[in-house]
């Protein structure tokens, strides 16, 4: 099949295309990225400018998702070159694709040309920043699937697993799900995982544990497409809770979630994780 990818350009949609892009090594696949996931916390018309203003958690949290990997470590792994990694940048990843990764954040207008000459049979959706629109959507043969990180419907939106740890969840979930229209997480439940929460861990060590097991589902349902089989899914419609549409949190409730013994990032953590793409296997 002929798969086009649409992720973000931060850690956590290049640690899942890790996971995901040499379980796809039977289809062309190609990417595009979106320069940001959702847009700023607070940012509503009607507000003062005390009540606009980003949390500085929010702040620290974005350094260690985007900046730290795309204007320092990435460019430094992708300079030094010539070892094995356990983990690849998205320059290294490109081994798996039919063209070098693009960045697209006009699908849905200028870009949608330049989408659509991909001619994909399949859409996946892991992290793009953009709500694609029906033109988009109609654009490939077998649809567009979504990979959610919370469990649907009760957690629609950005930073759903913040949410269920707020809650107290003992789990976290993946959802798979398809985009049918320009609703927000709202397309027909395919499948789901789950991943045991820690306490002692971050927020977004979370975040990067989940797509381990999200990204095998998201394979398996690809090969499933690929043999012919067509999962019928779950209407959100046909489910007793409606659930509820998160955006970025504020500083009350991150001040909660601190008050919990909760962490955002944690220093160490991401060591760990960014040794895996320099250091060697």
């Amino acid at each position: 099949m002929n798969i086009t990818l649409l992720s973000n350009r931060d850690l956590a949609s290049c640690v899942a295309l890790n996971h995901l892009l040499p379980a796809l090594s039977a289809h062309r696949v190609t990417v595009f990225l979106s320069s940001q996931v959702g847009k700023s916390a607070g940012n509503s018309a009607g507000k003062t400018n005390s009540e606009r203003r980003r949390p500085e958690s929010l702040d620290t949290l974005t350094f260690y998702e985007q900046t730290l990997v795309n204007d320092i470590v990435f460019p430094l792994c992708d300079r030094i070159g010539g070892t094995v990694r356990s983990l690849l940048t998205f320059k290294g990843l490109e081994t798996f694709l039919a063209a070098p990764i693009e960045e697209l954040n006009d699908i849905n207008a200028a870009g949608l040309p330049r989408f659509a000459a991909t001619t994909p049979d399949l859409v996946l959706s892991i992290r793009y920043g953009v709500i694609l629109r029906e033109e988009a959507i109609g654009v490939p043969t077998l649809g567009v699937i979504n990979l959610h990180s919370g469990r649907l419907p009760d957690y629609k939106g950005v930073m759903a697993s913040f949410r269920a740890m707020l809650n107290g969840d003992a789990e976290l979930n993946m959802t798979l799900h398809t985009i049918d229209d320009s609703g927000i997480d709202t397309g027909r439940i395919l499948a789901m995982s789950s991943f045991a929460v820690d306490r002692q861990k971050s927020y977004l060590w979370h975040v990067l544990g989940l797509y381990e097991g999200g990204c095998q589902l998201l394979a398996e349902t690809v090969n499933a497409l690929g043999e012919g089989e067509r999962p019928e899914g779950i209407e959100q419609a046909a489910l007793e809770n409606a659930g509820n549409y998160f955006t970025f949190p504020t500083q009350d409730e991150l001040n909660d979630f601190a008050a919990q013994g909760l962490k955002l990032v944690e220093g160490d953590e991401i060591r760990q994780v960014m040794e895996r793409f320099y250091a060697d296997v």
